[in-house]
């Protein structure tokens, strides 16, 4: 059977429509049409079927895309390796956190950039970057969240440490952690919030961890992303959560104070995704196989 029909049909599967099979492809979409109808008339069951937006795979589309999808895949790696192992020209296509993959992901990926390697970066919410990922757009992606189904393959990466903090003004108002230890909640209820989005993510996770509870404040300052509430923490702004790989500096020079150390800070945990088989692209698999190394110092 063609390889290339294959091939076509997989990226089809992915993208969930031949316009974008196309685009990834570089082909026109009569061409992938045709490629599709060849492929369905050599098994005799169709594997599409079209609808007002893309297409859908009927039963045999998605049993044959999860059966030769990982093995496409590794058969298109062949020739991809440059001389010496270096990957001259080769693009790692990267979604995530833009704060995370700024501070951790990409500085562990840097001696790889030495290879030959070229890096692309995108965020959005994780299931843009599902969306990302099954449609061909991204490589690899760093999220918070699983995905579901068997068309992906989540990696547990490592754990992120949320800290309650505030500029030191705020602690000595509060009278230190042992104030919010012994009270609880109730003894940061009059203070302001600084979050990146109205709806308390970070906040309301933590409060749920450790208070058990919800908070009763509303947000004071919302700001486009953690580095931005960072920085109004930092000068006084009110307090927030955050992560400590972000703020720990901060703490250690003491611009920020912990508000409160408790027994089980709350943890998030990041997750390498990839389509499931993509590690058997050989830029792909060592920068998987890179991240797994560094994050084991994070």
């Amino acid at each position: 059977m063609d390889l290339a029909l294959l091939r076509t049909f997989v990226t089809v599967h992915r993208a969930g429509s031949f316009t974008r099979a196309a685009a990834l492809l570089g082909l026109s979409q009569p061409a992938v049409t045709s490629q599709i109808r060849a492929l369905e008339r050599q098994l005799g069951r169709p594997l599409f079927l079209r609808q007002a937006r893309g297409v859908r795979p009927t039963t045999t589309g998605d049993e044959l895309a999860h059966r030769i999808g990982p093995h496409v895949d590794a058969l298109l790696a062949i020739t991809e390796p440059g001389p010496d192992g270096h990957w001259t020209g080769r693009s790692l296509h990267l979604a995530g956190p833009p704060e995370f993959t700024g501070l951790r992901v990409l500085p562990a990926l840097a001696p790889l950039v030495a290879q030959g390697l070229t890096l692309r970066t995108a965020h959005g919410t994780a299931e843009e970057l599902f969306d990302g990922l099954a449609a061909g757009h991204h490589d690899l992606a760093v999220t918070t969240a699983r995905p579901r189904g068997r068309l992906l393959t989540a990696t547990p990466l490592c754990d992120e440490e949320h800290v309650l903090v505030g500029a030191p003004r705020w602690a000595a108002r509060l009278g230190g952690a042992a104030v919010v230890r012994d009270q609880g909640a109730r003894a940061l209820e009059d203070l302001p919030v600084v979050e990146v989005h109205e709806s308390l993510p970070f906040v309301s996770r933590y409060w749920a961890a450790v208070f058990d509870g919800k908070p009763a404040a509303t947000a004071t300052v919302v700001v486009p992303d953690l580095r931005a509430a960072l920085s109004c923490i930092a000068a006084g702004a009110g307090i927030g959560v955050l992560p400590r790989y972000l703020c720990g500096d901060a703490l250690d020079t003491g611009e920020l104070v912990a508000l409160l150390d408790p027994p089980v800070p709350p943890l998030r945990t990041y997750f390498l995704v990839v389509r499931t088989g993509a590690p058997a692209h050989p830029h792909l698999a060592r920068a998987h196989e890179w991240l797994l190394r560094a994050a084991v110092s994070w």
